[in-house]
C-alpha cells in the first residue's frame, strides 16, 4: 500500500501488559480459550480474558513470521495457510482452500561478480535476460541524458546508475541510447530493493543491487577500471495462490465478508504486512464463534495480495452475482500492529457506521477504492461496501525488519472490529 503516513494519537485509553516482541518461540495458541456470550450483544471482555486474547492474537503472528517470508506460490505461504485452516478449525469453523493461478516475473539467481567476488542482486520485471561481461562505468546523478553525455566510454560497457529522481524505465532507455550493453541500478539507500519493475520491456539486462555494494563500486571505478560479469535470470512463471475461507456449518450466503491477506513480500517475515490483519480476522472469528454473529460471517485469508490483488480478484470473480449483491460489506485489515491511531477508510455508509461506533477513530483520505492497493479494492470494483483497517506506514514496511508488532494494538484492533461488526449485522 502506497499511503501517506498520518498523524498518530491514541484510540482507546486502555492499559495493557506489555508483551516481548523479539522472535522467539511462539505462544501456543490452543493454550488459550476465550469465551464470548452467546447472544448477539458481544460483551467487553474482562482484562485477564482480553490479555489471553492479546497473547493469542500475537502467537499466531509470531507463528506466521516463523515461517519466513510468506511469498504467494512458495512452502512458507503453503505452510502458513495451512496453519490459518488448523486454527479456524479448531475455533468450530468448517474451512476450505480456493486456490487460484496467476503469472509473476520471478528473479532466479541473478548476481554481478566483480575481481572473483560475487555480488547478489535481483533482474528487475520487464528486464530480458542475458550474461554480459564489459567494462563497468559509473553514470553521474541519476542517469537523465545529460548524465550520460559528461560520463565517458559507455558504448558496449555495463552501467551502473543511482535508484531516484527519474523511472527505471527512463534510465535504461537512456543507456540503450547511449550504447551500454547492460545496466545496474542500485537503491538510493543501503539495502537491497526488489519491488522495482521497468514500464516497457527492456533491450539489455538490467539489474538491481543494494545501495551499499552500489556506492563501493561507483567508488572502485573512480580509482581503477573494473570489468565485470553481469548473470541476469529473471523470467515469468505461474504460481498458486491458496485463500483460506472459513465459515460456520451451513453458512452459505453471509452478510459480511471479513478478511486480510497473510503473504508478504520477498525477503520480508511481514509481521505488521500482515500478519498482524491476518491474526485479528482470526480473533474475530474465535470471539464472535458463540454469537449469532458468526452465521452472518466469512473469515478470509486472501493469498497474492502482494502481487496484485490476485487472491481477492479470484474471489469475488467466483462468487456468484447472488453471492455478491446479498453481502453488506467486506473489512480489510491491513498493517494494524504498528503505529498507534486506527484508521479506517471505504464506503462513507460503512465509515459514517464505524465512526458512530467509535467517534474517535480516524479516517484516512478519499482515495480512489477501486485503485487503493489492498483486497477491499477487489470488493469495491463489485460495487460492495468496503471498510479498510489500518494503521499507516512505519520503517519497516516490506523490509526484512518487520518482525515485530504490538500486542495491545492487535487488540485494539480486533475490540473495534467485534463493535463495528455487531452494529454493521444488528442495522
Amino acid at each position: 500500500m502506497k499511503l501517506t503516513k498520518p498523524g498518530f494519537q491514541t484510540l482507546f485509553a486502555i492499559t495493557f501488559v506489555t508483551l516481548s516482541t523479539a522472535c522467539g518461540s511462539p505462544v501456543n495458541p490452543s493454550s488459550y480459550a476465550i469465551e464470548v456470550s452467546e447472544t448477539a450483544n458481544v460483551k467487553e471482555t474482562p482484562s485477564k480474558q482480553r490479555q489471553a486474547r492479546a497473547n493469542q492474537t500475537y502467537a499466531d503472528v509470531q507463528a506466521l513470521v516463523n515461517l519466513g517470508a510468506r511469498v504467494t506460490g512458495t512452502d512458507a505461504a503453503k505452510k502458513a495457510s495451512v496453519y490459518l485452516a488448523e486454527q479456524y478449525r479448531q475455533a468450530g469453523y468448517k474451512t476450505k482452500i480456493q486456490t487460484f493461478t496467476y503469472t509473476k516475473f520471478v528473479d532466479l539467481e541473478s548476481n554481478i561478480i566483480v575481481d572473483g567476488k560475487t555480488i547478489k542482486g535481483y533482474s528487475l520485471k520487464g528486464t530480458i535476460p542475458g550474461k554480459v561481461k564489459a567494462r563497468l562505468v559509473a553514470i553521474p546523478n541519476f542517469g537523465r541524458t545529460s548524465d550520460f553525455i559528461k560520463a565517458s566510454q559507455v558504448k558496449d560497457a555495463v552501467a551502473i546508475i543511482k535508484r531516484g529522481e527519474i523511472k527505471f524505465a527512463e534510465k535504461v532507455r537512456n543507456a540503450e541510447k547511449a550504447g551500454a550493453s547492460a545496466v545496474v541500478i542500485f537503491n538510493n539507500k543501503s539495502e537491497h530493493f526488489r519491488s522495482g519493475a521497468l514500464t516497457e520491456t527492456s533491450k539489455i539486462p538490467v539489474l538491481a543491487i543494494s545501495g551499499e555494494e552500489g556506492e563501493k563500486l561507483v567508488a572502485q571505478t573512480r580509482k581503477t577500471p573494473l570489468n565485470v560479469t553481469l548473470n541476469v535470470n529473471g523470467r515469468n512463471q505461474k504460481v498458486t495462490g491458496r485463500n483460506v475461507i472459513a465459515h460456520l456449518a451451513g453458512v452459505t450466503q453471509p452478510k459480511i465478508i471479513v478478511g486480510g491477506h497473510y503473504d508478504s513480500v520477498e525477503d520480508a517475515p511481514g509481521a505488521n504486512d500482515n500478519a498482524s490483519g491476518t491474526a485479528v480476522v482470526l480473533s474475530l472469528a474465535r470471539n464472535l464463534k458463540n454469537s449469532p454473529l458468526a452465521r452472518r460471517a466469512w473469515f478470509v485469508a486472501f493469498d497474492g495480495e502482494e502481487d496484485g490483488l490476485h487472491g481477492s480478484q479470484a474471489f469475488v470473480e467466483e462468487a456468484t452475482p447472488q453471492f455478491l449483491t446479498s453481502l453488506k460489506g467486506m473489512l480489510n485489515f491491513d498493517m494494524v500492529g504498528i503505529n498507534k491511531q486506527l484508521q479506517i477508510g471505504g464506503t462513507p455508509s460503512l465509515t459514517a457506521l464505524a465512526q458512530i461506533v467509535e467517534p474517535t477513530i480516524q479516517l484516512f483520505g478519499s482515495s480512489s477504492l477501486n485503485g487503493a492497493s489492498s483486497d477491499h479494492a477487489s470488493f469495491a470494483a463489485k460495487n460492495i461496501p468496503v471498510m479498510f483497517f489500518h494503521r499507516g506506514l512505519e520503517p519497516n514496511y516490506h523490509s526484512p525488519n518487520d518482525k515485530t508488532v504490538d500486542p495491545k494494538l492487535l487488540d485494539q484492533t480486533t475490540e473495534a472490529g467485534i463493535d463495528i461488526i455487531k452494529r454493521l449485522l444488528q442495522g
